[in-house]
């Protein structure tokens, strides 16, 4: 049941629950000042109980803090100094969050776990609890574990009716006037379009920054195939600042669409540049992140006397972030966000899943939805050096930083647990973050540890429209249940983390796009891919600083030359199949090929990588099939013999990945038996 507190009730509810814990409320040292807490549905899920945690209750709230711009933990937030001040001369800000936690205070794990949301959506009860979501508790992993899940907004750009919008302020100039400059935006579609959005991107939908004039002087629209063509220019009478979804070209005058004659299809990549006004300072949000949790962590009370809802129940703080949100955090890291205002670190440890560069937000005009890809928004600022956690030399510009760098001289960083699907590789350079660049590996920090999901794809059920190919059904669900626990056992107990797994030049395992593509198989009707997300150095302006993601952007960006980074892939071996990182049983046991690419098909700039999305090459049944085909793989008969060999195939992997901590007993005994209960070879 859903309960809807006033204030006076909640805080009376919340205030007992805190004297039971030993605790006195007191004023917030952390910048949030106030607590508005809205809801509490107690119990949650319909009254389902978690073993030892027990119930559940979600709060909802918003949370009012505020920041002083001269402080230099927040010196570097783009265009703080130009966002409205109150009289104190401080810049308020609210946050909408929500808690899942134990409804009893002596259960559960006593672990905040904060799920940075992703484009304004929950991840982790979809990526953690099998067959959960952000509606769906599924088999309820995370509760059962006891975790108190937390979630806050920080997207300043998410559309007003996104859950977790996050109402960031307007820059303005000192005498109040409007701010403009340069936005470029990439477009790749799925579906042919009338017009476009200035709001959306591949990924995610935000709020366009709308044009400064609707005459649009000095702005261009271009359109190629494929991302390396040299791009044509649309003549300007043949576009619009207009909405056409209703009314043909020349449409309905708009500030934030874009219409185009004969509209947009899906063999191109549109790029418009133009000039745009009202900017929002949306670095503001990495700095209500790290007030939040630093309040949830350490505080009893708001300023009113509202309780904590989580005082006195957390030992240890950890951070998931997927794709974007775990950009999020390589940049909060960056930036020196993870220092708490009273002292010590926000987070203890850290889960950086699928990401191997940082996040467009600190920047004037920010797109924090957009992603730098191969096909997709390519020239996007997201892939500037540094890339290694530690500080290293840029072979090509010859800078030197590291992402850890901020939190070493404040001694606030994390135990980081990185986790790379195949797909970052190809598609975001993930290379780079342990080697120099030009060919040589370099040694992770005492607190990384690295794990490569060999053979997977960003994420499953991608749309694979686009595709060329079957997308990648191999799932590193297991492996991220068992490194979740294996970080809280190392911040709680100090118990080792498992051993990091990742392709290394030294030992072969990370080799060059060529190599792989002249190792793969030729499977009949597939073409091997050499294609990978490489670019020289981009000059981005004067005003932009690469080491630190931030400042304002000149568009478009300029090759400093034409040299390239070393990127290399993950080595594969007779069946294409990855040799190196944390292989699944699916992987040990394969049923096909898994890759971490697929490709373009016909009408969708054909031949360019497909974005996020994996192929999934399955073997044939019989070793006749496959002669009959001309497929080199052996067989699945000739692989196992028959079912009992394919059960034992599977059972024998998912032993070796739990003596290596890589799957919990639940999750190994889950295996065999769906092994037993397949149709494979029956």
């Amino acid at each position: 049941m859903r309960r809807v507190f006033a204030p006076a009730k909640l805080f009376t509810t919340l205030f007992a629950a805190l004297l039971l814990a030993g605790l006195t409320p007191r004023p917030g040292e952390a910048r949030v000042l106030s607590l508005d807490l809205q809801s509490v549905e107690a119990p949650a899920f319909g009254g389902m109980a978690f073993g030892a945690s027990g119930q559940y209750e979600r709060i909802t709230g918003v949370a009012h803090g505020e920041i002083d711009p001269g402080e230099r933990e927040n010196a570097g937030i783009q265009d703080l100094a130009l966002a409205p001040r109150g009289p104190d001369g401080k810049i308020a800000y609210a946050t909408p969050f929500v808690i899942l936690m134990p409804i009893a205070a002596d259960r559960g794990n006593h672990v905040l776990l904060y799920d940075v949301v992703n484009r304004g959506r929950e991840l982790a009860p979809g990526l953690y609890n099998r067959g959960g979501s952000a509606s769906e508790i599924g088999d309820g992993f995370l509760e059962r574990q006891g975790f108190s899940l937390v979630w806050s907004g920080w997207q300043g750009d998410l559309p007003p009716n996104s859950p977790f919008a996050f109402p960031a302020p307007l820059a303005r100039l000192p005498d109040g006037g409007a701010i403009t400059g340069p936005v470029r935006k990439d477009f790749e579609l799925f579906t042919p379009r009338p017009s476009l959005d200035l709001g959306a991107t591949d990924l995610g939908h935000g709020v366009a920054y709308p044009a400064a004039d609707l005459s649009a002087p000095g702005a261009t629209l271009t359109e190629r195939v494929h991302e390396a063509d040299p791009p044509r220019l649309v003549p300007r009478e043949d576009w619009a600042l207009a909405d056409c979804t209703e009314k043909p070209f020349p449409g309905t005058p708009s500030p934030t669409q874009l219409c185009r004659r004969g509209g947009f299809d899906t063999n191109h990549i549109y790029e418009f540049t133009y000039t745009a006004r009202d900017p929002l300072v949306l670095g503001l949000g990495f700095a209500a992140t790290r007030d939040l949790v630093a309040f949830l962590r350490h505080e009893t009370a708001d300023a009113n006397g509202i309780v904590n809802p989580l005082a006195g129940r957390i030992r240890v703080t950890i951070a998931h972030g997927t794709s974007q949100s775990g950009r999020f955090l390589r940049s909060f890291l960056d930036l020196g966000f993870n220092a708490a205002p009273a002292g010590g670190r926000v987070f203890d440890g850290m889960v950086v899943h699928i990401a191997a560069v940082r996040l467009a937000l600190n920047q004037r005009f920010a797109q924090p939805s957009a992603a730098s890809m191969q096909h997709e928004e390519h020239l996007a600022p997201t892939q500037d050096f540094p890339f290694t956690w530690q500080k290293s030399r840029d072979p090509l510009s010859g800078m030197r930083a590291g992402i850890l760098e901020s939190c070493e001289k404040t001694r606030s960083c994390p135990e980081i647990f990185q986790e790379l699907s195949s797909i970052e590789y190809w598609n975001s350079r993930a290379a780079l973050d342990t080697t120099d660049g030009a060919g040589h590996d370099l040694s992770l920090p005492a607190n990384v540890h690295l794990y490569h999901f060999a053979g997977t794809q960003h994420v499953l059920g991608l749309n694979a429209g686009p595709c060329d190919y079957a997308q990648n059904p191999n799932s590193y669900l297991e492996a991220m249940r068992a490194l979740l626990l294996r970080l809280t056992a190392l911040l709680e107990k100090g118990e080792a983390a498992p051993a990091s797994r990742f392709p290394r030049i030294a030992d072969n395992s990370l080799i060059e796009p060529a190599e792989a593509a002249r190792i793969f198989p030729r499977i009949p009707g597939v073409t091997a891919n050499s294609l990978v997300n490489n670019m020289p150095v981009m000059a981005r302006g004067p005003g932009f600083d690469p080491l630190r993601e931030s400042g304002l952007l000149a568009e478009p960006p300029v090759a400093r030359g034409s040299r390239l980074y070393d990127v290399r892939v993950p080595a594969v071996d007779g069946d294409g199949n990855e040799t190196d990182g944390v292989r699944s049983a699916a992987l040990q046991a394969p049923l096909g090929t898994y890759t971490g690419w697929n490709r373009r098909k016909a009408g969708f700039s054909e031949g360019d990588l497909c974005y996020l999305v994996g192929g999934f090459f399955p073997f044939a049944r019989t070793r006749a099939e496959r002669a009959a085909s001309g497929d080199p793989r052996p067989s699945l008969e000739e692989r196992y013999g028959d079912h009992a060999g394919y059960v034992a195939a599977v059972s024998a992997a998912s032993a070796r990945l739990s003596a290596s901590g890589f799957l919990t007993p639940e999750d190994a005994a889950r295996l065999r038996a769906e092994a037993e209960a397949s149709d494979v070879l029956r």
